[in-house]
């Protein structure tokens, strides 16, 4: 039985392997996705943490699941909102095969899911991209899309000019380029791929803002109160996504939806019928595309494979 740390971790998923494994399970059909369990449960002083249990399996070869917890109030306290452990297992006999650190694993797929789908879905001349949100995601982020193309400039939001100066000075020494970004709207109106990996409960990317041809992508925000978009994006924008049923929870389809704006058959296609080719994704080069991942327990296994050398 294997034990997979950070470090270790960062080792065996390199952008282009993962990528091409999650691209390969969904191009297979042949993961077994059950949508995830999502139990609140109360905290001490009031409000609501959040147990998140995602199981996926390869009939007769691999079983994982994925335990993750969100305490919300973590931020304020200097510590992760979301942690998390991976646990696979044999598919044949049961056996645990490994014991995955989970947080690491989560930002590496994710990542790797938002660049695949940028692949799809923004325009193939697309120079500029911006990341908005200077957490845990935001590095990887811009370092999963800077490997699936060249940008000529990388910037980087955050409502702290310092923290945003940190995932700067950590991409460097990565050898990724990228900027600071200082004023949220223009760098949005100047943006060829925006990713937003924030935990905002307000929308932070508004449409007045979004130029033609944009590709927006939304992988922060997963409750139904959290949200990145407004609506005047959402009701212009083709919509896409990672998997219906986590993503249609998520704010930033599901207050529209509530609210009548845009109904399912509005969404085009999910990360699974881009891989295959059942979507072509991007139509025209003036079309906003605007893709929402809440993530999928298929990019966890992909990745968990990959990790222990069987993807």
């Amino acid at each position: 039985m294997q034990m997979i740390g950070e470090h270790e971790l960062a080792e065996r998923l390199g952008w282009p392997e993962l990528i091409g494994a999650i691209e390969t399970e969904l191009k297979a059909g042949r993961v077994t996705s059950p949508e995830r369990s999502n139990i609140a449960i109360p905290m001490p002083g009031g409000g609501t943490s959040n147990l998140l249990v995602m199981p996926a399996w390869v009939e007769g070869e691999s079983l994982g699941v994925k335990l993750v917890t969100f305490f919300p109030e973590n931020g304020e306290k200097g510590l992760s909102t979301i942690n998390a452990s991976y646990a696979l297992f044999s598919g044949a006999d049961g056996r645990l095969q490994a014991v995955i650190e989970g947080d690491e694993l989560t930002a590496r797929r994710t990542a790797a899911a938002s660049a695949l789908a940028a692949r799809f879905l923004a325009r193939q001349d697309a120079k500029r991209l911006l990341v908005v949100g200077t957490g845990q995601l935001s590095a990887k982020v811009a370092a999963a899309h800077a490997s699936v193309r060249s940008y000529e400039r990388i910037e980087i939001y955050g409502r702290s000019a310092a923290k945003a100066e940190a995932v700067v000075a950590a991409l460097a020494s990565e050898g990724v380029a990228v900027h600071v970004a200082r004023d949220l709207d223009a760098a949005v109106a100047a943006a060829d791929v925006i990713s937003s990996v924030t935990s905002s409960t307000a929308p932070l990317i508004r449409g007045a803002y979004v130029k033609p041809g944009t590709h927006v992508d939304l992988i922060g925000a997963f409750k139904d109160d959290m949200r990145e978009s407004d609506d005047a994006l959402v009701t212009k924008a083709s919509l896409f996504v990672d998997f219906r049923p986590g993503a249609m929870k998520a704010g930033d389809l599901a207050q529209p939806l509530a609210a009548g704006l845009i109904s399912e058959a509005d969404i085009r296609a999910d990360l699974g019928e881009l891989a295959t080719g059942k979507h072509s994704g991007r139509a025209s080069d003036d079309e906003i595309t605007f893709f929402k991942s809440a993530g999928f327990s298929l990019l966890d296994l992909a990745a968990a494979r990959l990790a222990v050398g069987q993807g």
